[in-house]
Parts: C-alpha cells; structure tokens; sequence
C-alpha cells in the first residue's frame, strides 16, 4: 500500500497540481493524507478544495488555518497587537483582509460546514502493527510553534510525549524534517505552498507500507511561483504583496527570530 503525506496547499493550485502530478508519474497512490492549512492565504482556495475533495481515499485534518476560517479566528499579528506597537499594524492589516478574503470565497462556495467537520488528528495502524499518528501542529495542539529545526532533543521528546504512536506525521511549520524522538519517528512533510528559503520547492512525502514493514520518500518538485504571484494580482488577493514575498523566499521561519531565542 502506498500513501500520499502532504500539507499545507494554501490556496495554491498550481502548487498543489505539481505535486499531485508528480505523485502520479512516480506510480500514483492508493490514499491520500491531507494534514491540513488547505484554503487560506493564497489566490485560489476554492479550486484547491474542489481539487481535494475530489481525491480518491482522502483523509484530512484540521490546520490551524482551516480554522480561523470557520471560527473567525486569526493569527497574529492582530488589530489589538497593532494597537499596543503600531509598527505592526501594515502586518495586521494585511492578515485581516487576507483572511476575510479567503473566508468571503469559501463561505459562497459552501466550504465552510466542510472545513468546520475536519478533526484535530487521524489514526490508523499500519499492516506491520506500526500505530501512525497525523496531525497539523503537534499531538493535542491545535495551533502553537510546532515541529521545527530549532527544538531541542528535550523539547522534541516533551512535544511528542504520550502520543501513542510509533510514527508521527505533522506540518505546520513549513519545514520538512524527518527525527527521532524516543521511540517516535517524526515527520514533518514540508509544505506544498510558501516552504521558507532556501529550497522553495513543494514538498510531500510517500509511505510504502505492507506487513514487513514500511518505507519512507520525501519529494520535491518545483512548479512556477511567479504564475502564483501573477495570479494573486489578477484575482486582487488583499495580501498579493506578503504573498510574493513569501514566494520568492523573503520571508524569515518564525523560530529563528530573536523572540524565539530570548
């Protein structure tokens, strides 16, 4: 049996296209794991929903994004950090609009009730006994830092610890990153939209699995970021800017910022 991990589409249909693509050149997969972060952020969620929900034996979780647009929710920085230092208030504002956006388009389409089902995690076991655990940011955490380079060993394990599991597959952060942390094997499969420099490449990966056991691939597959970016102007994203910032690789992970090391 072969499964298809990926994450993080974010509106973004050429993206998700190559990596669909490539997953079908490569002999195709039997299911599909979506973990999440779907619509929100870039030109064309609607078209990366309907591209979803038509993929055979998908499974989903939900994204911290997928949530805000059900619940009304956004990350920061928000109008009331802005408040507090008005030097984030262009950020503010460019988040605002960017997800009232996204939320006005797949309210209209009827995605909402869609996105507002999807669960936290995913479990199943594998044909070697293999307990696989998927989720978005971390096991029981909706939203937060997640799996990043910059966790320690100590921080990996305490992030992990009592998820029964012996595989973890998660996203959120953008990065992919494949470690142990005890006896848990943990995935991040990257991202398909807007991964940080300096491979700004899509990214999935592939578990073959039967009863002696499972392998892992992780792929990468570059598509063209600058239609995106053009796409973003046609359909006057709010965020089209932040976008093509993001595209092009001028954006900073959030773990490296001197918040995070303080």
């Amino acid at each position: 049996m072969r499964i298809a991990f990926f994450s993080d589409i974010h509106g973004n249909a050429i993206a998700l296209d190559a990596v669909l693509a490539d997953i079908q050149n490569r002999g195709g997969a039997d299911a599909f794991w979506v973990l999440g972060d779907l619509a929100a952020i870039g030109p064309d969620p609607v078209g990366v929903l309907r591209l979803l929900a038509d993929l055979p034996d998908a499974c989903f979780v939900q994204g911290n994004c997928d949530r805000y647009l059900v619940t009304g929710e956004r990350p920061g920085p928000t109008l009331e950090d802005a408040q507090r230092e008005p030097r984030l208030l262009r950020a503010a504002l460019d988040v605002a609009s960017s997800f009232s956006w996204t939320q006005g388009a797949v309210t209209a389409a009827g995605w909402v009730p869609w996105l507002a089902e999807l669960p936290l995690e995913r479990r199943a076991t594998l044909p070697d006994g293999t307990r696989l655990l998927a989720t978005h940011v971390a096991p029981g955490q909706a939203d937060g830092w997640g799996v990043h380079p910059a966790l320690s060993e100590r921080e990996l394990k305490a992030l992990v610890a009592g998820c029964e599991a012996d595989l973890l597959f998660v996203a959120h952060t953008h990065w992919a990153l494949d470690v142990q942390a005890g006896d848990v094997r943990v995935v991040n499969v990257g991202s398909v939209s807007n991964p940080f420099p300096p491979d700004l490449r899509a990214c999935y990966t592939l578990l073959e699995t039967d009863e002696s056991g499972y392998r892992l691939e992780h792929h990468r597959m570059d598509y063209d970021r600058e239609a995106v970016i053009a796409e973003t102007e046609q359909v006057l994203h709010p965020a089209r800017r932040f976008i093509a910032r993001w595209l092009r690789g001028e954006l900073t992970p959030r773990w490296t910022l001197k918040e995070r090391r303080a």
